[in-house]
């Protein structure tokens, strides 16, 4: 069965909701889109091998780059060769409006903030941190990436750290009166846990963090170590999850996952996978600084043969950012490979899908995926369920999916944790308090479960918890305490 909104061959994608947007109308289905006209420079409106119209190499194109197309958007293009591109859409162009292959700008659920535009991630083929009708950057002969960008990933903007993984910011937030309640909530006889929810589950990372320094200023005392003498069981996991910050979780997270007999695999891929260069280096920088250990050196001794040069590949930090772009020629390349080394031959070359896939971004991720549907006529994740078994399959799928649509995802993994026979309490309260730091991340997360479960969020969850701890984590969801 392949991922919940990816079509069966044949069927055009969903044009709400999924993973790829409808081709416009008047062009042929399992077409390959038009090339993209920032970085993969545009032919002459001639078929491919035609001699072109004389004018100097490298000249501009009479249509200026970004212009408004005269032919209507939806409109059937004008006759020319199969695989030309339309002489006046560049490859991802979007139509007014609307990005090619974007998600609906109405977020799941929710109005996204005016800082935080859905969907944050880009659309497939739109060049990010690049308006059209600017300039693009210089490009080299056709059909080739541009000079100084060789590879994807080289040489381009980096993506910043998500907040609570980068240095601690001076942000224009008291957190002295915070700091009060919390200690008021615990001092003396018995302990008011819906105080400890109020303060704590509607903080962002560089609250929590200003927070915590504050209540061992004023009180010359430990919170996390006021917070477990206080309280216990899955509460108190969920509450020291939140006072520990994003990057601090995630690192005892791993530890804990790694120590003792056995590994939590699915801790590694929700911590480790599909993450940015900057939060990979700085989650190993704090697991360093914690434990005193290198992580590369923890994960090796855990998994083995080939799972762990797969996580080794992740923990490279060789991702490409966020603002490569989405180059044809290097699609198409991509797609071949994966082809290449799963369907097109006796035996997998494992290390080169998980190669692609591990070094990829989502936007990416999102094109090879569906240029493989159009030349194979398979899903590629139908192609790493048949080729692939154990723990690396569950990692392939998880860098698919997250590159394909992330809220459906996380939504996909809370459901992972609450379905079957008991509730996987570990994995509930990890996801949701990671997810949480982020309110619009988590709006979508809420609006993609209705979509795909038919019921809320809210709901699932209140039905599998109880108590304080159902209420800190229907905080966290964003419910008022």
């Amino acid at each position: 069965m392949s991922y919940p909104g990816y079509p069966p061959y044949g069927q055009p994608p969903p044009q709400q909701g999924g993973y790829y947007q409808q081709p416009p109308p008047g062009q042929q289905y399992g077409a390959p889109p038009p090339p993209q006209g920032q970085y993969y420079q545009q032919p002459p409106a001639q078929g491919y091998g035609q001699p072109p119209p004389p004018q100097p190499y490298g000249a501009p194109s009479p249509q200026p780059y970004g212009a408004p197309s005269p032919q209507p958007y939806g409109a059937p293009p004008p006759a020319q060769p199969y695989g030309a591109p339309p002489p006046a859409q560049p490859y991802g162009a979007p139509p007014p409006g609307q990005p090619y292959g974007a998600p609906p700008p109405q977020p799941y659920g929710a109005a996204p903030s005016p800082a935080h535009q859905y969907p944050p991630q880009g659309a497939y083929g739109a060049p990010p941190q690049q308006g059209y009708g600017q300039s693009p950057p210089p490009q080299a002969a056709y059909g080739q990436p541009p000079a100084q960008y060789p590879q994807y990933g080289h040489q381009y903007p980096p993506t910043p750290a998500s907040p609570g993984y980068g240095p601690p910011q001076i942000i224009a937030w008291s957190p002295d009166a915070d700091a009060q309640g919390l200690r008021a909530a615990m001092k003396g006889f018995g302990t008011d846990e819906r105080a400890l929810i109020r303060i704590l589950a509607n903080k962002d990372p560089h609250q929590i963090r200003a927070l915590r320094d504050a209540y061992n200023r004023i009180h010359r005392r430990d919170l996390e170590k006021d917070i477990k003498s206080e309280v216990s069981g899955w509460f108190e996991t969920g509450l020291i999850s939140i006072v520990r910050g994003p990057l601090l979780h995630d690192v005892y997270l791993l530890h804990d996952a790694m120590d003792g007999l056995g590994t939590k695999e699915k801790v590694l891929n929700d911590v480790l996978l599909g993450r940015s260069n900057a939060d990979m280096n700085a989650i190993k920088s704090e697991y360093h600084r914690v434990f005193r250990k290198r992580l590369e050196d923890d994960v090796r001794g855990d998994l083995s043969m080939k799972t762990e040069r797969h996580f080794m590949i992740v923990l490279g930090a060789t991702r490409a950012e966020d603002a490569a772009p989405v180059v044809k020629m290097e699609i198409d390349r991509d797609v071949n490979d994966l082809y290449n080394a799963t369907e097109g031959k006796v035996g997998t070359d494992e290390m080169k899908v998980c190669s692609i896939l591990s070094t990829r971004n989502a936007n990416q991720i999102r094109a090879i995926a569906y240029e493989y549907q159009q030349k194979y006529a398979r899903s590629l994740e139908d192609v790493i369920r048949r080729e692939f078994s154990g723990h690396m399959e569950d990692a392939l799928l998880f860098q698919l999916r997250q590159g394909l649509d992330k809220y459906m995802h996380h939504a996909a993994l809370l459901e992972d944790a609450m379905a079957g026979a008991g509730t996987k309490d570990h994995l509930l309260v990890s996801r949701i308090v990671r997810y949480h730091w982020d309110r619009t991340h988590m709006q979508n997360v809420r609006g993609a479960y209705e979509k795909r479960y038919h019921r809320s969020l809210v709901s699932r969850v209140r039905g599998e918890t109880s108590g304080d701890y159902e209420r800190l984590l229907l905080a966290c969801l964003g419910e008022p305490v």
